[in-house]
């Protein structure tokens, strides 16, 4: 926009704004040599040229993009018992560049070098709308080095020779969104030049924070994490896993948490923006849950080992922590983020979702909390799928569902608990004179509130004599059939694009869990390994028929399945494999800002 504030030309002054555009009257000002750019074809450079010259419009072709700078690469955060202290420390946290490192995760703007300013010409940078402003800083460049840039203020001012030379801008956002009714990522950097002989000019460019975006699993893992190995049978299952990942190349590491539930209390997932040669320059994110677990005291309210996600925070790593404390406490367990998975990349009715979509369990009057959703509904990347998990005793969507990589169309194929197929094949081998094949054998069932313990080995009859375990098999049935009808109306998948994963439901405290291992729940590190807890099935004919029921149709689809045993650890503790590891993997091909969301 320009604005006159001499009087010697207020009638071409009147003209120009009647009758020309806001170019055409810094042109007939004076003013015309102002340009400013930034990475608007997303090619990791700036260029003065046409490629970069579509600076205001940001869609899937065109439009430049800045990282919300929340890593720590410096190292300088400290642990702190305060859980909301902690999640303050960040690289954003302070308005100076904390080393080369931190230099990297900035985006830059360049102006154009002005051979013929107005003599007096000065410059300012500002933001637009109102909401970015304390949301992006901006820095100016000072001399030769990537750090020796300085924060701008209101009180910066850029002279006639820095116009001259070209002026350099750094971006950073202080945050990521997460309340698009707040702030909706998108930021107008605007430059003016005013001159008290010509007035004044703005260029703008328009840019986009990066969102967040979680992982799904057909992404080959980098880096497994398990929990704390307090105990031999701990430790046990611990190196199990870290043998299955080794035959994929996958690097196992403990938390050193003493939270078994590693897949409970924080998710890991990633920002990019553009680089050089087309690449991407990329953070990685760590989501703690959102589980409160003590309300009444403010400094520490949340989970505990949820704090690991400030602990991993380093030079491109970052933490993010969101929570409503007023949650209802009764929901507090969909915030354990088992219960929030990624439905991998599909296309439906001409609508592409190349990243995947969020997977959570959630209805209207039994959901996680809602301003961890928002946040993660802000990223709009990913926007979620909703199934009902509030007739599960944990509630969480891993209990019953996973995906796996298979030489289909979409390229993956569903993993779903299938309790009918496990009553028939019970029946089955009764049919066929195997009724007194004991299952469990050698295993025991605990009391959680006494740690009283009692025989688990039962006999196929008896289970099928079973009223409990049979009607809640049954209502297992209708709920995972519900689950999958969303799944199938929102994805479109068929039914031949459907595993059916056998185990059996039983009650505890009104609610179902999984009598048998749930070999649903298992973990999917590599494109070729899937490692899930041993069932401890009916052995007939030399093969337990629970272990064939999946290894069998993974093996068509070129999947061995590595079989972890975590009775005692996890499986009568009300968890599984999935439950107990989690996974950093690798950042997709695919670029976010291409996708048109």
């Amino acid at each position: 926009m320009l604005r006159r504030t001499t009087s010697r030309r207020l009638l071409l002054l009147a003209c120009l704004y009647a009758c020309g555009s806001e170019q055409d009257r810094g042109a007939a000002a004076g003013l015309d040599g102002l340009d400013l750019r930034a990475d608007a074809n997303r090619d990791g450079e700036i260029r003065f040229d046409e490629s970069d010259a579509n600076k205001t419009e940001w869609n899937e072709k065109v439009g430049a993009v800045f990282l919300a700078n929340i890593d720590d690469d410096g190292r300088r955060c400290r642990p702190s018992p305060n859980d909301l202290e902690i999640a303050r420390c960040n690289d954003a946290e302070d308005d100076i560049i904390n080393g080369e490192e931190d230099a990297r995760d900035l985006a830059h703007l360049e102006t154009r070098p002005w051979p013929q300013p107005p003599e007096d010409a000065v410059g300012r940078v500002t933001v637009a709308p109102e909401a970015a402003r304390g949301r992006v800083r901006l820095f100016h460049r000072r001399g030769a080095t990537a750090i020796d840039y300085a924060a701008v203020t209101d009180e910066t001012v850029f002279s006639r020779e820095e116009l001259v030379a070209g002026v350099g801008l750094a971006i950073e956002a202080t945050d990521i969104v997460r309340d698009p009714a707040i702030w909706d990522g998108y930021v107008d950097v605007r430059f003016t030049v005013g001159s008290s002989a010509h007035g004044e000019v703005t260029d703008t460019v328009r840019m986009r924070v990066a969102p967040v975006l979680m992982y799904h699993h057909l992404l080959p893992a980098e880096t497994v994490w398990v929990p704390n190995g307090r105990t031999e049978a701990y430790r046990e299952v611990n190196d199990a896993l870290a043998r299955s990942s080794s035959k994929a190349g996958i690097e196992t590491k403990s938390l050193g948490a003493d939270d078994l539930w590693v897949q409970d209390f924080f998710e890991p997932a990633f920002m990019s923006m553009p680089g050089p040669g087309g690449s991407q320059h990329v953070i990685r994110v760590n989501y703690r849950s959102a589980n409160v677990w003590q309300p009444s005291k403010k400094q520490t309210p949340l989970r505990p080992a949820g704090q690991i996600v400030f602990a991993l925070r380093g030079v491109d790593v970052a933490a993010v922590q969101q929570f409503d404390i007023e949650h209802p406490r009764p929901m507090d367990g969909l915030n354990s983020t088992g219960n929030f998975e990624t439905v991998p990349p599909y296309e439906k009715d001409g609508v592409a979702f190349p990243f995947g979509r969020v997977l959570r369990g959630s209805t209207p009057s039994f959901f996680p909390d809602k301003s961890f959703g928002r946040m993660l509904e802000a990223q709009r990347q990913q926007p979620p799928i909703d199934v009902d998990t509030s007739w599960l005793h944990v509630g969480h969507v891993d209990e019953t569902l996973s995906f796996v990589k298979a030489p289909t169309p979409r390229g993956w194929v569903l993993l779903v608990n299938d309790s009918r197929l496990a009553r028939k094949m019970l029946d089955d081998a009764v049919t066929g004179g195997h009724g007194d094949v004991p299952m469990f054998v050698g295993k025991s069932w605990i009391d959680l509130s006494t740690n009283e313990t009692w025989p688990a080995e039962v006999k196929i009859k008896d289970v099928l004599a079973d009223t409990v375990v049979m009607q809640a098999s049954a209502e297992a049935a209708v709920e995972v059939d519900a689950q999958v009808a969303v799944l199938q109306k929102e994805i479109g998948l068929a039914d031949d694009e459907i595993v059916a994963v056998p185990f059996l439901h039983t009650v505890h405290n009104g609610k179902l869990i999984a009598y048998q291992p749930g070999t649903v729940n298992g973990l999917y590190a590599a494109s070729d390994r899937f490692a899930a807890p041993d069932p401890h099935g009916p052995v007939i004919d030399g093969k337990d028929i629970f272990k064939e029921a999946l290894a069998a149709p993974l093996r068509k689809i070129g999947i061995e399945v590595d079989w972890i045993e975590n009775w005692d650890t996890y499986h009568r503790l009300l968890g599984e494999v999935h439950c107990s590891s989690n996974a950093t993997r690798k950042i997709p091909e695919a670029r976010w800002w291409e996708s048109g969301r």
